[in-house]
């Protein structure tokens, strides 16, 4: 039960911080400029790399015999890893 509970609370904890970066994200890019043009591009090469990061992270563990469950986990967090350090970097920018 605990263990359902953790995840739930992490999911929506990551929900409210994905959401924050978004917002600070459009907020960014409407403001125009070189800034906002480089914050499209960094958004979108990031989701590429993030992507590539979570797919190898999933062949990792399957081959390493992991189970799913593990094999979600590491395919989670190099995208957990992106929305904390650009939420760190937008709200540093305000």
């Amino acid at each position: 039960m605990l263990d359902a509970m953790n995840a739930w609370i992490e999911s929506a904890r990551f929900v409210c911080e994905v959401q924050g970066v978004v917002s600070m994200r459009l907020a960014r890019i409407a403001q125009g400029g070189p800034e906002a043009v480089a914050e499209a591009h960094q958004m979108i090469a990031e989701k590429f790399d993030a992507l590539a990061e979570a797919e190898a992270a999933i062949s990792k563990a399957l081959s390493d015999g992991e189970g799913f469950a593990v094999a979600v986990e590491r395919a989670y967090a190099p995208v957990r890893e992106r929305v904390g350090a650009n939420s760190r970097r937008l709200l540093a920018a305000e």
